[in-house]
């Protein structure tokens, strides 16, 4: 057994916080059926290209788009995982609205280069890719508001997956113009660990202590049952009934309200 090594946060409190990240994450596996498949209406086109160009059947396309709503839907836990750790950490607040972390320390903090705030409010990414330019730009000015309300704090935006581990002025090009302030910054998720615990190594005593919280998290929830999806079931039932080939059938979802479709999918589904 290994001894806890992480001051920062209880073993209880870390076990507590994985469990619940677990349980987001398989809340995931619920079954797929047509109606949930088509929830954000999916795009029959590159379904097309997909098959074709990868020379797949339509069954394994299907399993294959399915895979990815369920996985983007798991980047919301993993985010949750990030974010909601620092509720158990001292002096961070986890708000329900606004920032995603806020860090306040009344006997001030260094927060990388000699500046001393007492407040650093945290806008935080899984991954470095993931805001377009407008994103960054907003995300920003939203921190220069932040600085001309408070005077004696810094704003973050952390990524837990970043190109390297770093802790650097944020520039950015807001409205075309070139933007940078030292109060401002871009931080990997070690570095912010740093920061706010004290401990250099803080981070990776969280990646080295989580496969066995993992593995304990699952062995003391109940296995979920494998979900059986019925997207292509359904798909292809309606193919069958109307005498379409099967992507006539992907079109009924995308684009059942179009011109030139319409008419066709209040028939075909009436004969369903």
């Amino acid at each position: 057994m290994i001894p806890w090594n992480m001051s920062f946060i209880t073993e209880e409190d870390f076990n507590n916080h994985v469990m619940k990240t677990v349980e987001s994450y398989r809340a995931g596996m619920k079954p797929f059926d047509v109606e949930l498949f088509n929830n954000n209406t999916i795009d029959p086109i590159k379904l097309l290209l997909d098959k074709s160009i990868y020379q797949k059947d339509w069954q394994t396309i299907i399993s294959d788009e399915v895979f990815r709503q369920r996985d983007k839907g798991n980047n919301n836990s993993i985010g949750y995982f990030h974010q909601n750790i620092f509720r158990y950490i001292e002096h961070c607040e986890v708000p329900l609205a606004g920032w995603d972390v806020i860090y306040r320390n009344p006997d001030g903090v260094d927060i990388g280069d000699g500046t001393i705030v007492s407040t650093i409010y945290v806008e935080m990414k899984n991954k470095h890719n993931t805001m377009n330019s407008a994103s960054a730009a907003k995300t920003y000015s939203k921190a220069q508001r932040q600085l001309l309300e408070d005077d004696s704090c810094a704003c973050f935006l952390v990524e837990a997956i970043a190109k390297r581990s770093q802790n650097v002025p944020w520039s950015v090009s807001v409205d075309g113009k070139h933007q940078s302030h030292k109060l401002i910054r871009r931080v990997s998720m070690d570095q912010f660990f740093k920061i706010v615990t004290g401990d250099a190594f803080a981070f990776w005593k969280v990646c080295k202590a989580l496969p066995d919280a993992i593995n304990k998290a699952i062995a003391d929830l109940d296995a979920p049952p494998v979900p059986y999806d019925t997207v292509y079931d359904e798909l292809q039932a309606v193919a069958q009934v109307s005498n379409e080939n099967f992507v006539d059938a992907l079109y009924l979802l995308g684009f059942s309200t179009y011109l030139g479709f319409g008419e066709i999918a209040v028939e075909e589904l009436e004969t369903d």
